[in-house]
């Protein structure tokens, strides 16, 4: 099985083993073992719970530097719809898009535009039937990730169109090249990150061989660049392209609401989105069209690499979206929709996965079957001797993690505190069984045989 590139990881010089990362990890990846945490790379997503959560910032998201656009001759920032949110509401839309430019950027494409031809892309989809209900959305990459480790039996639902950030990628390419004479690999396109999810679908997607965009910088990396170049009130350029659909997937349900199915469900938050897929493994949702699945919560707002407070950049974007339902009605609303269906009924195949996604089997105790069983039945007489409390003083996030890990060969019993007590007060309690058992001093009698 093909080893993940992880985005989000650890310093243990930071780290001082609070157990704050373990308890909150979707898919029980991180352990605290002498004082300091663990991830359990087979097991991590990406979501970046655990940098959210951290107290001490030793959870990182690896990112790209911006420099990195120095090495090519025509450089391309992708900003996503959650990008609008991250400034004040001083600053329209034009400006945001053109402080992009002025920070070094040749030319700006805006990701919510490929949200729109997804958009259409899956709306094809839906028509032409024939898939199992309900429509998982891919384009949360820790969502799809989540399924490939926790949940296999839902696979088959994840939908296979490519994400608004691959499709805008490879679209703003095909421009240059046709448009300025630039080879491919002269030109860069950088994704503008609020997770660090994003970074490790860049670096190692699923949805294709080799991704289209070259490179993923954090917001919190632009940001002070950002607001320097929004001081310039100056320099404005017509940059935006996209509609209120498409800037509307910065939220939860603004892709199921652009997709026009009433039997939707969005879903915000990893823990809320793991309940709901229990649900669904329980078919129990069997009347769902489709289900929106964001890692974060308050969707891609709430991404761990965002500067800004969630409710306050959702307040943020409503306003953008108000200006962009009014510059679109003004240069005819009909034209731009008909250009984006044309396009996609066009190339529609472009649009669907030429990659896959496989189960990642991590939670399995052996590859032999029947060792396995024996370890699944040491594991259960394990976690019943445990006291069941998981406070997650031993390192694990549960006691039955903790059960796992000392069958898996990883702990020891006495990792937990309450076993540890029980084994010391046993031992006490011997020792004075055998102080009792000990033979008489001999001093008296040695005393009376000496006079």
């Amino acid at each position: 099985m093909q080893n993940y590139f992880h985005s989000v990881t650890l310093s243990e010089d930071d780290c001082k083993g609070c157990t704050n990362c373990i308890k909150r990890c979707p898919t029980e990846a991180i352990r605290v073992r002498k004082s300091k945490a663990r991830i359990i790379k087979e097991r991590c997503i990406d979501c970046g719970e655990c940098i959210r959560v951290c107290p001490y910032h030793a959870k990182k998201a690896i990112t790209d530097p911006l420099d990195i656009i120095n090495k090519y001759k025509y450089k391309i920032a992708l900003p996503p719809p959650a990008f609008y949110g991250q400034f004040t509401l001083n600053y329209s839309r034009r400006k945001i898009l053109t402080a992009l430019k002025l920070i070094g950027f040749d030319e700006v494409f805006e990701v919510a535009l490929g949200a729109e031809l997804v958009t259409e892309a899956t709306k094809i989809f839906m028509k032409k039937g024939g898939y199992k209900k309900p429509v998982i959305s891919s384009a949360c990459p820790a969502v799809v990730r989540l399924i490939q480790v926790r949940f296999p039996d839902l696979i088959d639902n994840v939908l296979r169109i490519r994400s608004p950030m691959e499709v805008a990628a490879q679209i703003a390419k095909e421009r240059a090249q046709k448009l300025y004479g630039f080879k491919k690999e002269e030109i860069c396109t950088v994704f503008i990150t609020p997770c660090a999810a994003k970074v490790t679908s860049i670096k190692a997607p699923y949805e294709k061989k080799e991704s289209s965009v070259d490179g993923a910088v954090s917001i919190k990396d632009v940001y002070l660049k950002m607001i320097e170049a929004l001081k310039d009130e100056k320099t404005f350029e017509n940059l935006e392209h996209a509609g209120t659909k498409g800037i509307r997937w910065a939220i939860p349900g603004g892709e199921s609401s652009a997709l026009d199915i009433a039997n939707y469900i969005a879903v915000d938050g990893i823990h809320n989105v793991i309940k709901i897929f229990e649900e669904i493994e329980n078919e129990r949702l069997t009347n769902v069209e489709f289900v929106e699945a964001l890692a974060c919560t308050g969707g891609c707002l709430g991404g761990p690499l965002t500067v800004q407070n969630p409710y306050l950049s959702r307040r943020i974007l409503k306003d953008i979206m108000n200006a962009a339902d009014k510059k679109i009605s003004a240069e005819n609303i009909s034209e731009n929709i008909s250009i984006i269906n044309n396009m996609v009924k066009k190339d529609y195949d472009d649009y669907l996965w030429t990659g896959n996604i496989e189960h990642r089997p991590i939670m399995k105790l052996d590859d032999d079957f029947r060792i396995a069983i024996k370890k699944m039945e040491a594991l259960e007489k394990l976690y019943q001797q445990l006291p069941g409390l998981d406070c997650g003083a031993c390192g694990a996030p549960s006691c039955r993690a903790l059960a796992e890990d000392i069958v898996r060969g990883n702990a020891n019993e006495t990792d937990c505190i309450f076993k540890l007590r029980e084994r010391v007060r046993d031992l006490a309690m011997q020792m004075a069984e055998l102080e009792a058992k000990m033979p008489p001093v001999l001093d008296k009698d040695s005393g009376k045989n000496s006079k």
